[in-house]
């Protein structure tokens, strides 16, 4: 009786053991998911399997470490099929960086951002460092996505969400529309002590008047946790101001007393170095970079922008380097297509 006592006892406590041990296992499971689910969320990026997940994270951070400075900085550009076709602004932007001054060393660290298959296959003929942003249940891949339409404002929103994940990761970053076209290396032009320098359609004078209107096309950003909460609540006001695109979204937030509570240090770059057709540099020899803004439509930015390394390659020709470049006179920007600040 007593050794089948103690049998029903050490039965009873295996029982116990058995589903103390299924019951571990399972709220481990269930642990995993829910971190892999919100860091899935956190990087915008939604896929129909862990195993495809670790995947496109793996790849993500390999394509980041190989083109990232020392120092854990970045360039980064976002482009969909339209953008990345023959001749388009990928191409141009491209080829500014291989005749700007000093500048053709910086594409080892530039990412050029797929939204669609078309543009990252492109990129693969044409660059080292692309990347698939993959996304559940958006196409970006059916054209020009027209200014303000709805594929519009999905692409630029993206942009803000898949920043935010950048600085989540420790990487500082310049952000450049594939629309700009790079004439000198800019990073002589950035300031230390500040959070985000970001470029301007309209500058005022001041670089640190909050009245600025700011351009989200180009941006130096560097990771710390006050960015990281500044981006995610970018990202996060478009619920507050819906059929916004980022810009807008900024500007309606950028007096909002949240920036000031968590210290951020903002500084708006001047068009004389950072330029555009909304405000053009007026001096060859300081400009860094030229945008296509206020002007809509790809076939009319890659016109103008073509315009534009014509009238920088005819600048280069008069030296022999870009240490003996020097004009007096102010650069002729010949946009054709320019349209008002805000439209």
């Amino acid at each position: 009786m007593g050794y089948m006592r103690r049998m029903r006892s050490s039965g009873i406590q295996g029982w116990v053991t058995l589903k103390f041990v299924v019951i571990i296992l399972a709220v481990g499971v269930a642990c995993l998911v829910l971190y892999k689910t919100a860091f899935s969320s956190s990087c915008g990026l939604l896929f129909t399997s862990s195993s495809s997940q670790g995947t496109q994270e793996e790849k993500m951070l390999r394509v980041f470490k190989g083109a990232s400075m020392k120092n854990k900085t970045m360039i980064l550009t976002m482009v969909n099929e339209a953008w990345a076709r023959p001749n388009s602004t990928l191409d141009l932007m491209l080829e500014s960086f291989r005749i700007g001054c000093n500048t053709s060393w910086l594409l080892k660290h530039l990412v050029v951002v797929a939204l669609d298959q078309n543009a990252y296959s492109r990129c693969m003929k044409l660059h080292r460092h692309c990347y698939f942003l993959a996304t559940s249940g958006n196409n970006f891949s059916h054209g020009e996505a027209y200014f303000m339409t709805q594929g519009y404002l999905e692409i630029v929103m993206r942009k803000i969400d898949f920043l935010h994940t950048v600085l989540q990761l420790g990487y500082n970053f310049i952000f450049t529309d594939a629309d700009i076209m790079w004439f000198r290396n800019p990073f002589h032009q950035f300031v230390g002590d500040v959070d985000i320098q970001i470029s301007c359609d309209d500058f005022n004078g001041n670089s640190l008047d909050m009245n600025n209107r700011p351009n989200t096309g180009f941006s130096y950003v560097v990771s710390n946790q006050r960015t990281i909460q500044f981006y995610n609540f970018w990202y996060e006001s478009r619920k507050k101001y819906p059929g916004l695109h980022d810009q807008d979204v900024l500007n309606k937030i950028k007096h909002n007393p949240f920036i000031k509570n968590i210290g951020l240090k903002m500084r708006f770059l001047d068009t004389l170095y950072f330029g555009g057709f909304c405000q053009p540099s007026r001096d060859f020899n300081q400009v860094c970079t030229m945008h296509a803004n206020c002007c809509k439509g790809l076939e009319n930015k890659v016109r103008d922008l073509n315009l534009a390394l014509q009238t920088w390659q005819t600048f280069m020709s008069r030296s022999s380097s870009c240490r003996d470049m020097e004009s007096t006179e102010p650069p002729r920007w010949k946009c054709q297509t320019r349209t008002p600040i805000g439209e």
